[in-house]
């Protein structure tokens, strides 16, 4: 007996696009149905319930934000993974797509094969329970949450957040290759560092794509953020090709690092979604 093809609900009002997503994806073993308009991916869901959904932001009817805003209320739907697919290019627009409960967001136009693998990642992550990211296999999800919710029952520890900035621009200009490189390479340079300096419990996992989250010891902070910030801030430029490195890049638009400290004498925290989003500030 055959396995059962994983379903894709592709929500997308440019019929031309959605013919071309309803086929490619046909021809890489997956069922895929294809709508037009909002309301139609909500009552499909509530149906069917696809294994992921492709949305389009801009719809005719009830614009992409709305549609996962209504699938993310319902139990039946909640935990449907959504990757949004967007002309909208703008930080703001990418963040309130999370916000909502996107679990990917990419702009128009798109690479096929980059979508191909980002598709394939988001099942992962569901068969597996969200537990390890696809790129690096760190920790994610609940098992981040829980190491994070032993902090808030002891007074000996300190968080390093560790962000890679611009890796969306990154992966526009050099693909999506490139860009996972990046992260499995960060994640190596971090795990040596760590070992350098660190304890035998410290933690690493995954607040979001690009953002590592480290768990230590306060006394072993200040050496390991140093550390870690001349690793990588001497080693980012090696990333790009041999034409392009050294060169001037617009503010903004190049590979860099940024990294927030916080320990137990920062709080109290009031719960853990209290302490993730003092250290995402």
């Amino acid at each position: 007996m055959s396995e059962e093809k994983p379903t894709i609900l592709v929500v997308e009002d440019d019929v031309d696009l959605a013919e071309m997503l309803t086929a490619y994806f046909r021809t890489q073993g997956y069922e895929v149905v294809a709508v037009n308009w909002g309301e139609d991916a909500v009552q499909a869901c509530w149906a069917s319930h696809p294994d992921l959904i492709i949305l389009d932001i801009r719809l005719p009817d009830i614009n992409g934000y709305e549609v996962a805003h209504r699938l993310r209320s319902h139990p039946r739907t909640m935990d449907i993974p959504i990757i949004f697919l967007s002309e909208k290019r703008q930080r703001s627009d990418k963040l309130k797509g999370l916000e909502i409960g996107g679990d990917d967001y990419i702009t128009k136009p798109f690479d096929i094969q980059e979508l191909r693998l980002r598709v394939r990642n988001a099942l992962r992550r569901t068969e597996h329970g969200s537990l390890t990211n696809p790129v690096t296999g760190l920790p994610e999800g609940s098992l981040v949450d829980e190491r994070l919710l032993e902090c808030l029952h002891s007074q000996d520890w300190a968080l390093l957040l560790v962000a890679i900035e611009n890796l969306g621009g990154f992966r526009e200009s050099y693909g999506f290759v490139a860009s996972d490189d990046v992260q499995r390479a960060v994640n190596l340079m971090i795990h040596n560092a760590m070992r350098g300096v660190g304890g035998a419990n410290d933690f690493i996992g995954h607040l979001g794509p690009t953002e590592f989250v480290l768990v230590t010891q306060p006394g072993v902070l200040p050496a390991l953020t140093e550390r870690i910030k001349n690793r990588l801030g001497s080693s980012l430029d090696y990333f790009y090709p041999l034409k392009d490195q050294g060169k001037e890049a617009a503010p903004g638009d190049h590979l860099s690092v940024g990294l927030k400290q916080l320990t137990a004498s920062d709080g109290p925290f009031k719960s853990l979604e209290d302490l993730k989003a003092r250290i995402l500030q």
